[in-house]
C-alpha cells in the first residue's frame, strides 16, 4: 500500500509537462537564431569587405579597352611598338621587294613595322620621305625613320631609329636586317633627314 505522500508526488511528477531541455536536446545557439542581417553585422569588417573587393576585381578584368583612359597606349608607346616590330627581324634576309615576315628590303622593312602597329605608308624609301612628317635630329624618338641618299638626288634608303644614334635597317642584297650606326662614316655622309608617320607625345 502506498503512503500517500507518495501518492502525491508521483501525480505530481506526471502532471508536470516535459520539455526538450530536460531530456537532452540543447537550446540552439544564439547565432542560429539571429538574422542573416545580424550575423553580418556581427563579422569583423575586413570579412564583410571581401566580397566587395573580388567584385571589384572581376569588373576591372572585364572592362574592355577604350584609347584615352588610364592603362591605354600612349603615342610614345606606338614608336616603341614599331622599333620593337623592326627589332623582331633582324637577321632576316634581305630580298629586293621583300616586305615580311621572312625577307626584307629597306623600305618593305618600314612598311611591315608600321602595319604591325595599323599604320600604312607608301611602299618606296623616297615615297617615304616625301609623306612623313619631317624630325629634325635633335628630336628623334625611336620609331622615327631615318632617310639616307645613295646615289644621285633621290632618297634611296631608309631605316628606324632606335635610339642612342642607333637605327634597323634591311641593308643590301646578300645581306641581313641589323643595326647600323648614325655616326658610322658611311652613313653620316649620306644622311638627308628624318621623319615619322605615328603622332608623337607632347
Amino acid at each position: 500500500m502506498q503512503h500517500p505522500a507518495t501518492g502525491r508526488a508521483i501525480r505530481a511528477a506526471r502532471a508536470t509537462p516535459v520539455t526538450q531541455s530536460v531530456i537532452g536536446h540543447r537550446r540552439p545557439s544564439t547565432l542560429a537564431h539571429m538574422s542573416a542581417t545580424d550575423r553580418s553585422r556581427s563579422l569583423p569588417v575586413a570579412a564583410r569587405l571581401l566580397p566587395v573587393a573580388a567584385l571589384a576585381v572581376a569588373l576591372a578584368a572585364c572592362t574592355p579597352f577604350r584609347p584615352g583612359l588610364p592603362g591605354a597606349s600612349t603615342p610614345g608607346d606606338r614608336g616603341q611598338a614599331l622599333l620593337q616590330a623592326a627589332e623582331s627581324r633582324i637577321g632576316a634576309p634581305y630580298r629586293y621587294g621583300g616586305a615580311g615576315p621572312d625577307a626584307f628590303d629597306c623600305s618593305g622593312l618600314v612598311s611591315y613595322a608600321h602595319r604591325r602597329i595599323g599604320i600604312t605608308v607608301p611602299r618606296t624609301a623616297a615615297e617615304q620621305f616625301a609623306a612623313a612628317t619631317p624630325v629634325p635630329r635633335s628630336g628623334l624618338r625611336p620609331g622615327d625613320l631615318v632617310f639616307f641618299r645613295l646615289a644621285g638626288r633621290e632618297v634611296g634608303h631608309v631605316g628606324i631609329y632606335a635610339g642612342e644614334d642607333r637605327f634597323v635597317h634591311a641593308p643590301q642584297s646578300g645581306g641581313q636586317v641589323r643595326m647600323a650606326s648614325l655616326e658610322d662614316d658611311w652613313y653620316r655622309q649620306r644622311y638627308v633627314g628624318a621623319g615619322r608617320f605615328y603622332a608623337a607625345p607632347p
